[in-house]
């Protein structure tokens, strides 16, 4: 009876949880309490996913429902992983540029091939190093730390970088940089930015692109913004709207499920989050 009891408060407890306007599709295993990007590629049915810095340096493939069907080892450091993309060709893309003190001189995107996504060993990968043409000092001052990222994405051959602001009172602004998606060393170049809000819920966290190249997702702790209507590559132009969740947590990851419709995934911290969600942009999209 008292196993059937603590059954019927948990399940009292999560019919009670309110998620806002996200679906909630699973709970993501411990493996994955810090997930830190996360993207589809096509021809694979799996969302592939990353832990943040300081874990190690993993690839995991896991279900609608969360939970892990596969799991790659790749043979380099996780420094700081934030943010996952892949190409038309399924090419994995590793944004290892987190820079919380903007103090990195070792900003690094690391590309797997989609051949090696079935490896049971340790898989190589190409290194595509680059800089911020506007950084001169390792920090700068308080008030230019716009160097810091946590989002990016492959878009017709090159990757496109947004910034994460690390400035008091102007957290929601973003930097957008593009760089060659080829192995080398590239000085990043600016194309514009975008301010949402100035507090800390406001920092950008993930990014994506759909796969008709004209939508894009920029994501914070309680809302998504959706970019339509933009010239050319400047993503931040054009029309911005601001999606609410109705919801606040560590969401650190998002990637289009399809035209409509994203996938969103939040850290475990301090007793919730952890989990995969599906969010509807509804009519907003065009």
């Amino acid at each position: 009876m008292r196993s059937l009891s603590l059954f019927l408060v948990a399940f009292l407890l999560s019919s009670c949880t309110n998620f806002g306007q996200l679906k909630l599709l699973g709970d993501l295993p411990q493996s994955l309490e810090e997930v830190s990007g996360m993207e589809t590629s096509p021809d694979s049915d799996l969302i592939w996913m990353l832990n943040d810095g300081g874990n190690k340096p993993e690839l995991f493939g896991v279900n609608t429902k969360g939970k892990i069907r596969k799991t790659v080892r790749i043979d380099a450091k996780n420094r700081d992983w934030e943010d996952l993309t892949s190409d038309s060709q399924g090419n994995l893309y590793i944004g290892d540029f987190g820079n919380n003190r903007n103090d990195r001189k070792n900003l690094t995107i690391l590309k797997v091939a989609r051949t090696d996504l079935n490896s049971k060993n340790p898989v190589k990968v190409q290194q595509i190093n680059f800089k911020y043409p506007n950084q001169g000092k390792f920090p700068p001052k308080k008030k230019k730390r716009h160097f810091d990222s946590e989002s990016f994405f492959f878009f017709n051959d090159s990757l496109y970088i947004f910034t994460k602001s690390r400035v008091k009172n102007d957290f929601g602004k973003t930097n957008l940089y593009k760089i060659p998606a080829k192995q080398g060393d590239h000085i990043a170049i600016y194309i514009s930015s975008f301010n949402s809000c100035d507090q800390l819920k406001c920092w950008i966290t993930s990014a994506d692109i759909s796969s008709d190249g004209k939508r894009v997702v920029l994501l914070n702790h309680h809302s998504a913004w959706l970019f339509t209507d933009f010239t050319s590559d400047d993503f931040l132009s054009g029309t911005a709207t601001e999606l609410s969740f109705g919801h606040v947590s560590q969401k650190e990851a998002v990637c289009f499920k399809d035209q409509k419709t994203v996938y969103i995934s939040d850290e475990y911290s301090h007793g919730s989050g952890g989990n995969l969600y599906e969010f509807s942009l509804g009519n907003n999209v065009k």
